[in-house]
Parts: structure tokens; sequence; C-alpha cells
């Protein structure tokens, strides 16, 4: 059973910055899809990035240029970092794997099978 514990969230500042980390454990296979979502109040799920099983990484238009995702396979950890934040940035954020799928569009990232618990992340103007 694949398993996500999302950290780093909080509070930043319109133009702030800050970094989300997934741990994940209970797969031996890692070139699988992976990605990120999120979700603000009212508004539907939103896949933000995800990462194919030949690396190769795609990112929504509404964080393209802001957005960094990257993964280590020694620690098992996938990282967002956010820069430039906005306050339509504020959702909470969700880190998620499908190991069905080696290559996904990143609108394909809320139907991933697997997702950790959100971390909250709050941007003010």
């Amino acid at each position: 059973q694949v398993r996500l514990v999302e950290s780093g969230g909080g509070a930043a500042q319109s133009g702030g910055s800050l970094r989300l980390s997934c741990a994940m454990s209970g797969y031996t296979y890692t070139r699988f899809c992976m990605g990120w979502l999120r979700q603000a109040p009212g508004k539907e799920r939103e896949g933000v990035a995800v990462i194919n099983g030949d690396r190769s990484v795609q990112y929504a238009d509404s964080v393209k240029g802001r957005f960094i995702f990257s993964q280590d396979d020694a620690k098992n950890t996938m990282y967002l970092q956010m820069n430039n934040l906005k306050p339509e940035d504020t959702a909470k954020y969700y880190c998620a794997v499908d190991t069905a799928y080696t290559r996904a569009s990143v609108t394909f990232v809320p139907d991933f099978v697997y997702r950790g618990q959100g971390t909250q992340v709050t941007v003010s103007s």
C-alpha cells in the first residue's frame, strides 16, 4: 500500500515562497507518475504538476515559471518549491501517485489513485 505524507504548508505573503515535501513509502518501483494537486474552497481539484516515469515534468499554466517539482529517489521524497506566491494559490495541496501509469497529463493528477492527507497553503496579499 502506497503511503504519502505531506509537510511544509503554512502562511506566506504575496511574492513569498514555500516548499512542500511528500514522503512516500510502501512501493518498490519509482518509474510511475507522481504529482501535486490542490483544492481551494468551493473549487474543483486542480492538477498542479506531474513527473512522468521518464522524469519529464509538466506544470499547470497557472503555476508555470513559479513552481518547481522535484524528487529525491534516495530519500523517497518529492518536493514542490513554490515561488512568487499569489493569493490565488491559497488551497490545500496534496501529493499523489498512480502506479498504473508511467505517463500522464497534469490534468489527470486529481484522479491518481493514491493521495496524501494534504497540507494547507495560505497566501495573503
